[in-house]
């Protein structure tokens, strides 16, 4: 043990010296969408172990593609990929609403233990508002809640979504929340751009009037509807924090707030739909206040996008984040599409563009599926090049900003060592950073050489790196990613 050095490592070092090319903390995020089986799972005819299985090669090419993070659709139309003793069984998970997995298995936790194996985090995708994807065709569970409750509903595109200006609606969403959160070992909490809907080709009118002259309060109705979506993001965010506060809460808005035209805080963008004027999502008001951990704005445009360019989109909502985090959602579905996404550089460059700013801590790609023919050979590039080191989720030091305690080491023979930890409570794992011998011991010249979740082989073969002229170290991870002070191995 005499070899084993201590090298005290603070976070306000890490704050000064963070700046690298592949950094040691940043969100990689995939979203996987269940409805209409999209990505996961890819029908709703495959067995219980046909989903499995499916899973489990999902999460290994996200794995090999440096990912850190899975976001699952669990709620897509008012329905469950879990037993819900609220909601009925989705049909995309079994080909018919409200018909169980046979024989009965919980997808949820699956793809939760699946997924912490790998040392990923887990993000629960909700969609708070649409409870019937298309009228004509989809499967409606004699149980559903536009059954039970149809007063709660309006129609509109073919769809039926939920009216958020019910109060008893706000209150049936937020339990939904409340149970996924008590009973699962979730990681975040995360929805999408669906609040009010998208303005369908006709821009005909959401018929809330009712509501909105029994619960107006004198305000116009587009900042009624506002309030109305203010309402719930604050209700969810204080029933996560009631029931387990270390659980994030995370937006993933449409990528433009307001064009300049209507705002002068607006982007300089011609967007036909807005998240304010259109979707009536105040998404910034929800960073400003504190509602929300993370935001993640689909920027799905190329960059010089004659409309929506994604660098003047980048720099706009990098202005704004009211001190939480900020992860870009890219839009890898649209690969071949056009001649600006047949340039395999388009998505390198806006990973490089988006690590040039210190408030944005990573990103998100839609779609999983889209990763599975390596399009452009992007597969290549984030396994070879940009993510070719694991990184960590970087930690939000208003959820946890505590330091966890350090491993135990103990040297077995030359250049192997065994880790553990003596308190094993809110500790997730170990990492084992190297660094160039001729550098100082700072996060900005390190590299995440292995992650070991706790519950593994806790042996650290050190030898091949050694050999090539680094310094190793090893600290703890906790809950919320932060390391602990750091010890040499050698």
């Amino acid at each position: 043990m005499k070899n084993i050095v201590l090298v005290f490592f603070s976070l306000y070092t890490f704050f000064i010296h963070y700046a690298k090319a592949q950094p040691v903390y940043e969100f990689r995020g995939v979203w996987v969408a269940s409805v209409v089986n999209i990505d996961w799972p890819s029908s709703a005819k495959l067995s219980n172990e046909q989903q499995k299985e499916e899973f489990i090669k999902l999460l290994n090419m996200h794995q090999r593609n440096g990912m850190n993070t899975i976001i699952v659709q669990i709620r897509p139309v008012a329905d469950a990929l879990y037993p819900s003793p609220y909601e009925p069984w989705s049909e995309f998970l079994t080909g018919k609403q409200g018909v169980a997995p046979n024989p009965l298995y919980d997808p949820l936790e699956f793809m939760i233990i699946e997924t912490h194996k790998r040392g990923m985090e887990f993000h629960a995708w909700i969609n708070p508002y649409r409870a019937v994807f298309n009228n004509a065709t989809s499967s409606i569970a004699a149980n559903h809640i536009t059954k039970t409750n149809p007063q709660w509903f309006v129609n509109y595109n073919n769809q039926k979504i939920f009216n958020p200006g019910l109060p008893e609606v706000r209150n049936y969403v937020a339990k939904i929340v409340e149970d996924i959160v008590a009973r699962y070992d979730i990681d975040g909490l995360h929805m999408d751009d669906y609040f009010y809907p998208y303005p369908d080709k006709n821009n005909s009118e959401f018929h809330d009037k009712k509501a909105y002259e029994k619960y107006g309060n004198n305000l116009s109705k587009a900042d009624w509807r506002r309030s109305n979506c203010d309402s719930i993001i604050k209700q969810i965010h204080e029933a996560i924090i009631a029931i387990k506060p270390y659980v994030k809460f995370g937006i993933s808005p449409f990528g433009v707030w307001r064009n300049s035209s209507k705002d002068s805080m607006g982007s300089n963008t011609k967007a036909g739909i807005t998240n304010y004027d259109d979707l009536y999502a105040d998404v910034l008001l929800w960073l400003k206040e504190g509602w929300i951990d993370y935001v993640t704005p689909q920027l799905y445009w190329e960059r010089s996008h004659k409309l929506c360019d994604y660098d003047t989109l980048l720099n706009w909502w990098n202005k704004y984040t009211y001190g939480k985090h900020l992860y870009i959602g890219h839009g890898i579905y649209r690969a071949g599409t056009t001649a600006a996404w047949k340039d395999k550089n388009e998505l390198p460059e806006q990973i490089k563009h988006l690590r040039e700013f210190s408030t944005t801590q990573g990103s998100v790609f839609f779609s999983s599926k889209n990763f599975e023919t390596n399009p452009n050979g992007w597969c290549d590039s984030l396994r070879n090049n940009y993510y070719s080191f694991f990184a960590l989720p970087p930690p939000m030091p208003w959820i946890d900003s505590i330091m966890p305690e350090q491993p135990v080491v103990e040297k077995t023979r030359n250049k192997d060592f065994f880790v553990t930890v003596k308190n094993t409570e809110n500790i997730k794992g170990f990492a084992v950073f190297s660094i160039d011998k001729s550098s100082e011991p700072y996060l900005e010249n390190a590299r995440i050489e292995q992650y070991i979740v706790i519950g593994d082989s806790n042996r650290i073969d050190a030898s091949t790196w050694l050999k090539n002229k680094r310094r190793v170290f090893v600290s703890t991870v906790s809950r919320g990613n932060n390391i602990s002070e750091w010890i040499e191995l050698k």
